[in-house]
């Protein structure tokens, strides 16, 4: 059974915790850590304490990328990305999400590929290079990540789609998934509007359904293929705001979407109408 989880970055600025509890209390199968600023998301102790009082799992951890993230897990990249995976590993979390490095981290994208497989080797958790796309400004496009950002063309083991992503590089997502193979291994549920322009929109994390990227046809097709990797909703609401109910019907409508594209043809989605009847634990 292919494990729907969803991000902490997906309530940001939330706290940590109330991450877990809106998990839980909209049905998901476990989270994904987004390491910020926040003591809460880099502290093995805290997050266990999380985990066990809402009774869910940490599914993975993303290594901190966040402008507000910059001086989490210190200042080198390479010790952040090591950091991230001792952290996951303590966590029993399978996997760790990271970004390309940008051109200008010369050192750290010259040792980038080398140092993936050396954490992942060490630590024991899946390292998977997320796609990133090219940025444009006015006529002028370039690709500011090293090696690239697109991991089909880097010499990777592990990577991760997302929809988001894809759409500003102007990528169908089908095509991409179909082309990185058994190599992708977590994917990161959201939408967006394909740019006839690659680099020419804004990274939306749109809800599943809300752009035009083949979401529903994705997820089946993992499904259909025994794909046992995790997908983690990474969706946006407008203005990001932090009304509680508004985040819950975000959250929610994307994890029926996931449900339903995920389930055996003809099958009744796992989660609906359970979901409904959950009651989260006390405090």
């Amino acid at each position: 059974m292919i494990t729907v989880g969803t991000s902490t970055s997906c309530v940001f600025p939330l706290p940590v915790d109330e991450a877990f509890r809106l998990a839980r209390t909209t049905g998901y199968d476990g989270v994904e850590v987004m390491v910020t600023a926040d003591r809460a998301s880099r502290d093995a102790r805290l997050l266990r304490a999380s985990s066990a009082r809402w009774g869910l799992p940490v599914v993975s951890v993303h290594a901190p990328v966040l402008p507000l993230a910059h001086f989490a897990l210190g200042r080198d990249q390479g010790e952040k990305l090591r950091r991230s995976a001792e952290l996951a590993a303590d966590l029993g979390a399978p996997t760790v999400v990271v970004h390309p490095p940008f051109r200008w981290q010369v050192r750290h994208a010259a040792r980038f590929l080398d140092l993936v497989r050396e954490v992942s080797v060490r630590t024991g958790v899946e390292v998977a290079v997320e796609n990133m796309f090219p940025w444009r400004v006015g006529p002028l496009v370039a690709d500011v990540y090293s090696p690239g950002h697109d991991p089909v063309d880097l010499d990777v083991d592990a990577a991760v789609l997302d929809f988001s992503h894809a759409a500003v590089a102007g990528r169908d997502a089908l095509e991409l998934a179909l082309a990185l193979g058994p190599r992708l291994r977590h994917v990161h549920l959201c939408d967006g509007v394909v740019s006839p322009r690659p680099g020419g929109l804004v990274d939306q994390h749109l809800e599943p359904g809300t752009g035009d990227q083949p979401v529903r046809e994705v997820l089946a097709h993992l499904a259909g293929s025994g794909w046992s990797g995790s997908v983690v909703a990474e969706v946006r609401a407008p203005g990001r705001g932090t009304d509680e109910e508004a985040l819950a019907g975000l959250l929610r409508r994307t994890l029926s979407h996931a449900r339903a594209a995920l389930a055996p043809e003809g099958a009744t989605p796992s989660g609906e109408g359970a979901t409904a009847r959950l009651r989260a634990p006390g405090r």
